[in-house]
């Protein structure tokens, strides 16, 4: 019968990409650790940097601990085209390690918008209104931009790039998912769903009717919760993305607003093979991440039959 195949990722151990997050991290050694001892089989990168770039070093870290590498996080200020450059380089040099120390399933390029950089997004957060997105332009820039990153990952690769919708970024909003898929090669990007950045982006914890409106570019998951009474106050409070996150608007799995089992049921109705990537976000210090990491892989071990049943035609 098929199981599940679940990851987890530097992020759930406080290793985040943006500035203010930066603070006295768990090495990458602590982390693989636990992340395995937890009951997890695959992670991702995290920052260039945090897990050894030497292919083979990499490649017998994952080995020593029966791990395989599921894709890394590459922001990429986008809506810049003098970024555009710096940002393909970023990309394809990320890509080459992971397509050297990965194995199978293929990891995936993760690429995003650089989030957390422009003030207005950053503040508003969990409720971001159309006068604060992209103009016309301004999309043209953006989606031509993801398109030359995936192409460059693919030709140089092999790898194919999933595309990151991410809160305190320009493509938060259901209706900012939408366009950014419409103006993008679907050949070349696809969308890595996340459900917890999703229900808070869109205060909405509808993350199925959102799976079946984006079902045909959902190539990859991640698995988040969102925390509704922190989501709320954030909004009533005008808290930052970052005072969100410290507040634990990412909660553990289950304690939030989003139905997990109904995600699974849906990954089988659809004959998805792939992982799904557990992610808690938390800053350097937040929380106590090895046993959020057990008790979110016990959560979805206790509703993982919902995966199973449809998976077995049952």
């Amino acid at each position: 019968m098929p199981k599940l195949l679940v990851g987890n990722a530097p992020c759930s151990w406080g290793t985040l990409e943006f500035d203010e997050a930066k603070g006295e991290k768990v090495g990458y050694g602590q982390m693989l650790d636990e992340l395995a001892e937890t009951g997890y089989t695959g992670t991702e990168l995290g920052d260039w940097g945090f897990m050894p770039v030497d292919p083979a070093v990499l490649a017998g870290e994952l080995r020593r601990r029966s791990l395989v590498m599921l894709g890394a996080f590459v922001p990429v200020a986008l809506r810049d085209p003098r970024a555009r450059a710096a940002g393909v380089e970023a990309a394809v040099r990320t890509a080459r390690l992971l397509a050297a120390a990965g194995s199978d399933p293929k990891p995936f390029l993760v690429l995003a918008d650089d989030n957390g950089t422009a003030p207005e997004r950053t503040r508003n957060a969990g409720r971001v209104t159309p006068a604060l997105g992209l103009t016309e332009p301004e999309w043209r820039v953006f989606a031509g931009g993801a398109n030359q990153v995936a192409r460059a990952v693919l030709e140089e690769t092999g790898l194919r790039t999933v595309f990151h919708h991410h809160c305190a970024g320009f493509v938060e909003t259901p209706g900012e998912i939408g366009k950014f898929l419409e103006l993008t090669d679907p050949n070349l990007v696809g969308l890595v769903f996340d459900t917890g950045h999703y229900s808070y982006g869109a205060g909405d914890c509808d993350v199925i009717a959102a799976l079946n409106r984006f079902a045909s570019r959902v190539w990859y998951v991640h698995l988040k919760d969102c925390e509704p009474e922190v989501a709320r106050r954030a909004r009533q409070q005008q808290w930052d993305y970052f005072t969100a996150l410290r507040h634990g608007v990412f909660c553990e799995l289950g304690k939030g607003c989003v139905d997990f089992g109904a995600v699974l049921e849906w990954l089988a109705g659809r004959d998805y093979r792939g992982y799904v990537l557990v992610e808690q976000d938390v800053l350097p210090g937040m929380g106590t991440p090895k046993e959020s990491a057990r008790r979110n892989r016990e959560y979805l071990r206790s509703i993982e039959s919902r995966f199973e049943r449809r998976e077995s035609g049952q």
